[in-house]
């Protein structure tokens, strides 16, 4: 599994991977496990140390889903209601923008939610707008994992410019190795996005500029989402497995944690010090403690 993750090596040490810049200093937050939540999916911490997770709630149920916010004391409470089926979440400032559904939503700080990119600006309809991941420069990138569950056809990345401005980066019609692409990860410079593909289980590096996609791992089955250390080390969800791996500099692999019943869009905290997973099935967030 994950046999070429030692290609991945270069471009980390080219540019070193969002994550990992954003690492300023140690935050303060509830390092236990959150319970209770409705189908949560992804999960991002801001700068100031508040933890954000999607809550689809009900999958196909317009109006039930939200966004939860972890405060550094550990209180819960909701920080913005009445979304369809929030997904990926990312934060560019002091706004967080959810892919829900078929749209891209923008979040202020004082939880107004508002359409950054409706369902018309796309190409076509989206079926699953899935992950969401910003780079350094602003830009947005956001997965449609297409038809996954049915005919597996639709899969499509694409990038969002901060004016909103969408652009189409690939789609399944161009290459038959996009099925269901899921989770994504940006380096610094914009130039290449890392993705997991969610029916196929490769990991691939996709160059925003020509479009060209290189195979760089296979194995996670039902790989979710995918994040980075500042060491070097990466680590992937398997949502289908319920498991979350670690794969370092040197290609080896890792099992981290396993027994969760879906392990979704994972992330990092910005001190580096844990690793946020959402079990959606179970309706809970967990966080592992890391040691790279």
């Amino acid at each position: 599994m994950l046999e070429k993750y030692i290609k991945l090596s270069a471009l980390m040490i080219v540019g070193a991977l969002v994550v990992g810049c954003q690492t300023t200093k140690q935050m303060t937050y509830a390092s236990k496990k959150i319970t209770g939540l409705k189908t949560p999916e992804s999960v991002v911490q801001a700068k100031d140390g508040r933890i954000f997770i999607s809550e689809i709630n009900e999958f196909g149920k317009d109006g039930d889903g939200q966004i939860t916010v972890v405060n550094n004391d550990g209180s819960v409470a909701v920080f913005a209601s009445g979304l369809d089926d929030p997904k990926g979440l990312a934060i560019i400032g002091d706004d967080l923008y959810v892919a829900d559904k078929t749209k891209v939503l923008k979040i202020t700080p004082k939880g107004q939610v508002s359409v950054f990119v409706p369902a018309t600006a796309f190409p076509n309809m989206p079926s699953f707008l899935n992950d969401l991941e910003a780079d350094l420069q602003g830009n947005l990138y956001v997965s449609d994992s297409g038809d996954l569950f049915n005919t597996g056809k639709g899969g499509a990345i694409y990038k969002i410019a901060p004016s909103g401005e969408l652009k189409l980066l690939i789609k399944d019609t161009q290459d038959a190795r996009v099925k269901a692409p899921n989770g994504l990860l940006a380096d610094d410079t914009g130039n290449n996005l890392i993705y997991v593909d969610f029916t196929s289980g490769v990991l691939y590096s996709l160059n925003t500029s020509t479009g060209a996609l290189s195979d760089l791992a296979e194995g996670v089955s039902g790989g979710d989402g995918v994040v980075h250390h500042s060491s070097g080390i990466m680590y992937v969800s398997d949502w289908k497995n319920g498991k979350v791996f670690s794969v370092n500099m040197m290609g080896d692999v890792a099992l981290v944690k396993s027994g969760y019943q879906s392990a979704a869009d994972i992330a990092i905290t910005k001190d580096e010090r844990y690793l946020l997973v959402p079990d959606m099935k179970a309706g809970e967030l967990d966080f592992i403690p890391l040691n790279p």
